[in-house]
C-alpha cells in the first residue's frame, strides 16, 4: 500500500484504534481538567466566577445585583482572583447558576463543570449511542469544560433539541430550543429551520418556552433584575468595542478574525453575508436532503458554528452532531476518499484551533466550520428504514 493509498483510505483508522484514541484524549483530558482547576481557583480565575458571583446574589437575596458591576468585582475578587467577570447572560440563566453560589468557589466549579458535562454526555450518547467514545472524549466538550462557561449546557440542548426532533418528539424539541434563551444567539438558524420544515409544534413548544421563562424570572427575580441586565448591554457594547487582538482572536467567529485582519466595516459585512448565507441554507435544508430532521438538524448545526459574531470555540459541543452524523453515514454507506482523516481533524479541531489561535495570530475554526459545513452538505441522508449501523 502506498502513502497516498494510506492517507485516502485510511484503513488503519478501524473501531479499535479510534476507540484506543479516543481513551487517550480523554485520560489526557484529565490531566489538562485538573491544570483549568487550579488556574480558575487561583489568582487567573475563570469565566464561571460570573456565574457563581451571579447565584451569590441570588441567594443573598438580591438578584439585581449579579448584575452590578461593583458587587460582583467584590464577591469574585473576594476568592482571591486578580481578575473578575461581568454577568451578561439573560436572567432566565440565574435560574441555573443560583444553587452554585451555596457552595464554596472550588467546589462550586467542579460541580458545575461536572453536572454540565455529563447533561451534555447524556444528550451526545443518546443521539449517538454506538459512538459514545468519541462523544465522551470530545475535545469541543473538553475546551468547554476547562473554560468552566456554559457551552456544556447550551450544547446539551441543541443536541437535545436535534435529537429529539427526528425521534419524533417536537414539544421536547422545542423547549429545548426556548430554553437557549440563556444565549440566544446560537439559536439563531433554529427558529427559520423549524418555520421550513413546518415543524409548528417544536416551533410554538419554543416560543411558549422562551416566553414562560422570561414571565417566570421576572416574577421570581424581580424587575430591578430585568433592568440590570439591559443596563449590562452596555458593558457587553464595551468589550465588544474595546476588543484588541488578543480578544478578536480568541473568538471562534469569520467576523472576529475579518474585524482583526481586516477592519470593522469588512467584518461587519462579511459577517451579514455569512449569516444571511445560513439562513439560506437552513430554509433550504429540508428540501435538500429529503425531509431527513437528523440529516438536516446537522447542517443547521454545522452552520450554528458559522452564524453568529460573538462566538468561542468553548461554544461548540454541539458540534459533535454534525461530526458523528458523518461518521455514521460513513460508517453505513463507505467513506468518501479522505474523509476519515478529514473527520478526525474536524472532531479535534475546537481544540486544536484553539490552541493554534496565538501562534498563528487567527482562529482557524471558522474554516474548520465551512469544511463540516460542506461535508455535510454533500452527503444525501440514508433512505428511511434503513437498518442499523454496524458495530
Amino acid at each position: 500500500m502506498t502513502l497516498r493509498e494510506a492517507l485516502r483510505d485510511a484503513g488503519w483508522l478501524d473501531g479499535p484504534r479510534v476507540r484506543a484514541y479516543a481513551a487517550m484524549v480523554g485520560l489526557a483530558s484529565l490531566a489538562v481538567l485538573w491544570f483549568a482547576w487550579r488556574d480558575a481557583v487561583g489568582s487567573t480565575g475563570s469565566d464561571f466566577l460570573a456565574f457563581w458571583g451571579a447565584g451569590k446574589a441570588v441567594l443573598a437575596g438580591n438578584p439585581a445585583a449579579a448584575y452590578d458591576i461593583a458587587t460582583q468585582q467584590a464577591i469574585q475578587t473576594g476568592t482571591g482572583s486578580q481578575g473578575w467577570f461581568v454577568f451578561v447572560n439573560p436572567p432566565p440563566f440565574l435560574f441555573a447558576v443560583a444553587p452554585f453560589g451555596s457552595l464554596p468557589y472550588p467546589l462550586a466549579w467542579i460541580a458545575w463543570t461536572s453536572i454540565t458535562y455529563a447533561l451534555w454526555a447524556w444528550a451526545g450518547v443518546r443521539a449517538f449511542p454506538r459512538l459514545w467514545p468519541l462523544v465522551l472524549a470530545y475535545p469541543g466538550a473538553l475546551v468547554a469544560a476547562t473554560h468552566g462557561q456554559n457551552g456544556l449546557l447550551t450544547g446539551a440542548l441543541l443536541v437535545a433539541a436535534v435529537t429529539m426532533l427526528a425521534a419524533g418528539r417536537p414539544i421536547r424539541a422545542g423547549a429545548a430550543i426556548g430554553a437557549l434563551v440563556i444565549k440566544p444567539h446560537l439559536a439563531l438558524l433554529l427558529p427559520f429551520w423549524l418555520a421550513a420544515g413546518r415543524r409548528w409544534s417544536a416551533f410554538i413548544a419554543a416560543g411558549a418556552t422562551l416566553a414562560g421563562l422570561l414571565l417566570a424570572s421576572w416574577l421570581v427575580f424581580g424587575g430591578e433584575t430585568i433592568s440590570g441586565y439591559t443596563e449590562s448591554w452596555a458593558a457587553s457594547g464595551a468589550l465588544m468595542a474595546a476588543g484588541g487582538a488578543d480578544f478578536l482572536i480568541r473568538m471562534a467567529s469569520w467576523y472576529a478574525q475579518l474585524r482583526h485582519h481586516l477592519g470593522e466595516p469588512t467584518a461587519i459585512g462579511g459577517a451579514s453575508v455569512l449569516a444571511l448565507a445560513m439562513i439560506g441554507m437552513a430554509l433550504a435544508s429540508w428540501r435538500h436532503f429529503d425531509g431527513d430532521p437528523r440529516a438536516s438538524g446537522a447542517a443547521v448545526l454545522a452552520a450554528t458554528a458559522l452564524a453568529p459574531p460573538y462566538l468561542f470555540n468553548y461554544d461548540l459541543p454541539f458540534l459533535i452532531v454534525p461530526t458523528l452524523w458523518l461518521v455514521e453515514q460513513g460508517l453505513a454507506r463507505g467513506f468518501r476518499p479522505y474523509e476519515k482523516l478529514a473527520l478526525a481533524g474536524l472532531w479535534f479541531a475546537p481544540y486544536a484551533t484553539r490552541a493554534a489561535a496565538f501562534p498563528l495570530e487567527m482562529n482557524l475554526m471558522p474554516l474548520a466550520a465551512f469544511a463540516l459545513l460542506a461535508l455535510v452538505w454533500t452527503r444525501r441522508a440514508l433512505p428511511q428504514g434503513h437498518g442499523p449501523l454496524p458495530s
